[in-house]
């Protein structure tokens, strides 16, 4: 397989992977992903704005973040995100320790 061929097809991955998130499971919470994936939606907007600016690009947070959720993150938030009980939030901090903090790429997983 071509580099060219194999762009696309991650490329692809990609796009059905936030369409999965965002329209066939928006009510998958992001502390669920990030305790029990280690990622969540905010990750792959961090991810996507870190690749920008490996290309040079500039891309605000906020900007990623509309791409990755398909609107601004407010909007997402107030349709979709619902309460955590201290368990959850709890699992999330060692999660987000583990999988964000420690691995020096910012504090907002």
């Amino acid at each position: 397989m071509n580099d060219a061929t194999r762009t696309a097809l991650e490329a692809a991955a990609f796009r059905r992977l936030l369409r999965h998130l965002m329209q066939d499971r928006p009510d998958v919470q992001n502390i669920d992903l990030m305790n029990l994936a280690g990622f969540c939606r905010n990750c792959l907007s961090r991810w996507y704005q870190e690749a920008a600016s490996d290309q040079g690009l500039d891309l605000t947070k906020d900007a990623a973040r509309e791409i990755v959720y398909g609107m601004p993150y407010a909007d997402w938030v107030a349709q979709h995100q619902t309460g955590a009980d201290a368990a959850k939030k709890a699992a999330f901090e060692a999660a987000f320790k583990q999988n964000v903090t420690d691995r020096g790429k910012g504090s907002d997983g």
